[in-house]
Order: structure tokens, then sequence, then C-alpha cells
């Protein structure tokens, strides 16, 4: 199988490229930052936000630190609800984090499956799963994601829907992109059968299923690795946008978007640290997976190398 392999996937050709892209160095590094203080956010914060219990009124609407006003216990101020921004940022950017990432993962499992059986299998089954993905693909996602979190809301009591609230997130989002990833890995998966290594397989007697997920999947997952890596930021930013509108999480467990909502409130009252640093840190983040992904689809182009 080696021989349909380009020749980026050489062992230490990834790295040598990064090494050599001081903008994908930096994007790197802001993305690392910002994922090791959500995966460190019980050590870091200096209170557990989504905690009603650590939340003292009396702490509301205190300015950033640094400013008249400002209190040293609050570095980047804190909202209505006593929250300290810095702890709600930490927090905040893990739930954006883990709702982008399940949401890519469920996405790019259903439609590379999609896209590898429509593929190989050819005739109806491939028509009528692009078919398929290309009505989807004539709605915009994020109103796929609102009638998905509207039906949620329609056939689910509200305790349970905000109980369930982030998972309702992953599947609308994930469900709103599968057909990228399918027709993506269906061309892919298209060209791959036509190869040698596949025809030796069927004359040796190889099930399909063994030469669908063991010989082509291998060779078509460099162009869902870009795919992954550009859908992350939407994905963050389809989160932030769904509960920006008041059908994410709840304030209770605020996301970015959650956050930036809750702080849009107060923008023209004064309190504008509320809304301005998760939205900085929205944009920072997004910025950054999508500079990850574009270098990452430059250098995995052979013609590029």
């Amino acid at each position: 199988m080696s021989d349909a392999l380009t020749p980026v996937a050489k062992p230490g050709y990834l790295w040598t490229r990064f090494r050599r892209s001081p903008l994908a160095m930096t994007a790197a590094a802001v993305t690392l930052l910002i994922v090791g203080g959500a995966l460190l956010a019980p050590l870091l914060a200096s209170q557990n936000p989504f905690d009603p219990a650590a939340l003292d009124l009396s702490n509301g609407l205190f300015k950033p630190a640094w400013l008249e006003g400002g209190d040293a216990r609050f570095l980047l101020g804190s909202d209505d609800q006593g929250r300290d921004m810095l702890s709600a940022l930490l927090y905040g950017s893990r739930i954006s984090l883990l709702v982008g990432v399940a949401s890519v993962l469920f996405a790019a499992v259903m439609g590379v499956a999609v896209g590898l059986i429509a593929g190989y299998a050819g005739g109806w089954i491939d028509t009528l799963a692009m078919r398929l993905a290309d009505v989807q693909l004539t709605i915009p996602a994020i109103l796929i994601a609102l009638m998905v979190d509207g039906l949620a809301r329609a056939t689910l009591q509200p305790a349970v829907h905000e109980a369930a609230a982030i998972y309702v997130l992953i599947f609308s989002i994930g469900i709103a992109d599968w057909p990228q990833y399918a027709r993506i890995v269906r061309a892919a998966t298209a060209v791959q059968k036509t190869l040698g290594y596949v025809s030796a397989a069927r004359v040796m007697g190889v099930p399909a299923p063994v030469i669908v997920f063991k010989h082509i999947l291998p060779n078509v997952l460099t162009s869902v690795m870009v795919l992954a890596t550009l859908g992350l930021a939407l994905a963050i930013i389809s989160e932030a946008t769904l509960s920006f509108l008041g059908v994410g999480m709840p304030p209770t467990a605020p996301s970015l978007g959650t956050l930036i909502r809750i702080g849009n409130n107060f923008l023209f009252s004064g309190e504008w640290w509320i809304t301005l640093f998760p939205s900085l840190t929205l944009v920072i983040l997004a910025l950054a997976v999508n500079m990850l992904g574009d270098w990452l689809r430059d250098a995995l182009n052979p013609k590029l190398k």
C-alpha cells in the first residue's frame, strides 16, 4: 500500500516543514496555550464559575485589576454574577473546545463512512448518498443546527434539555457538517479503487469491508485531516454563534459564545470587559486553528513541497 502514498508521508517531513514556518509555530503555540489553559482550568482558575455556591453577587461588575476601581482578585474583571472573567474564560474555552472537537469527530466519522461506502460501491448507493449530501449542502449549516436544537427543545423537558445542552450542540453541529467529508472521501475512494493494489486485493479474495477500511481508508485520510483541522475553527465559531443566539450552552455553564451574549447586555452600560475578553479569546483561538489548517493543507500538498 505504500506505493500509493505521496512523499509527504515520509517520517519527519511534516516536522521539518513545521520548523521552517514561523507562522505555523506561532499558531501552534497560541493554540496550545489556550488548550492548555482549558485543560488545566481547575488548577489555574481562582474559582469555579459553574458552581453557584462559589459566586458572590457583591463581587459583581468589578473592572479589570489594572483600571481604577479594579480588584486584584479579578485580573480581567468580573461579570454581573460575580464570576471572575479569567476563570470564566478558562472554563468557557474548555466547553467551546470540547464541543468543537467532538462535533468534528462526529461529522468526520459519519462523513468518512458514507464517503467510503458510496465511493467503493458506486451505483444507486453512490447516487443516493451524494444526492442527500447535495440537498443538505444547499441549507446553511447554522439553520440545520437551529432546527435540530428546536426539535430537541420541543421533545425534551426544559430541565432535561439544559442538562443535555452540550450533547445537542455536538449533534447539531456534527450532523450539519458531515456532507463535506462524505464528498471529499467519496471522490478520493473512487480514484483509489481503480488502482492496482485494490484490484490485487479483490483477486486474492479480500472481503470488501477489509479493502475499504484497511487499505483505502489510510490513503484518503490526508484530505480528512486537513478538512477536520479547518472544520474545527468553524465548529468553534458555530458553537459560539448558537450560544450567542441563546440556543447553545446555558448561563449556568457558559461557553465563550454564552459569555459574549451575557456581556453584550452590559456593553453600552460601560462594562465592556465582560464581552471583550471572551470575544478576543474566540477570535484568537479560531484564527490560530485556521492558520494551522492552512499550513497543514499546504504541507500535505506534494505540488507545493
